[in-house]
């Protein structure tokens, strides 16, 4: 499965490199314990200065990811590039979850350490997990207040990152890695 001999083998690195994107999830809810978990894990995800910037919540319910899913498609339309999977998958992947990260300020790279940290804690706990960005596109559309105000978060906070989350129903290939790509500068 990895390719450098050389690196550290332990759990915690272990779930880092065998964590894939999951876009279908079975039919089955989270447990409460399931979903405290990932979300605590993204709450102690480091922020600069320890601001903690991040406004999250998880909406479940296959009515309201429903909901959520058809005002998505009513905002970026049918034909809309990259989203042209709807026929297949709605925006929230099927999963029985979906976390929303929310800030006052551009915390992008806040949101991107609190989603992984969630979605690293969702594979640890036999979870799939897909990030997704492109649900953004439904708070910048004329549905944003409806949403916000479902979600119970303030009107002047932006969408940064969501993260799907569920019991997998596929176990995606490991893509390859350009290692080239990376490389130690020094003694």
């Amino acid at each position: 499965m990895f390719e450098n001999e050389n690196i550290i083998r332990n759990s915690t690195v272990d779930c880092i490199l065998s964590r894939r994107s999951v876009r279908a999830y079975k039919d089955e809810p989270l447990t409460a314990a399931q979903l405290e978990t990932v979300l605590y894990a993204g709450l102690w995800a480091p922020s600069g200065r320890n601001s903690q910037p991040l406004t999250v919540r998880a909406l479940t319910g296959k009515d309201r990811l429903d909901a959520l899913n058809a005002d998505f498609w009513r905002t970026v339309g049918p034909d809309a590039k990259p989203y042209s999977r709807c026929d297949v998958n709605p925006v929230y992947q099927t999963a029985p979850a979906l976390i929303l990260m929310f800030s006052e300020s551009g915390a992008f790279t806040d949101a991107g350490i609190a989603a992984e940290n969630m979605a690293l804690a969702a594979k640890s706990l036999g979870l799939g997990s897909v990030i997704i960005a492109s649900v953004g596109a439904l708070f910048d559309g004329e549905y944003a207040s409806k949403w916000k105000k479902t979600l119970e978060v303030p009107e002047e906070m932006r969408f940064l990152l969501a993260v799907a989350v569920g019991v997998p129903d596929e176990d995606p290939p490991v893509k390859p890695r350009d290692a080239g790509k990376y490389r130690i500068i020094g003694e």
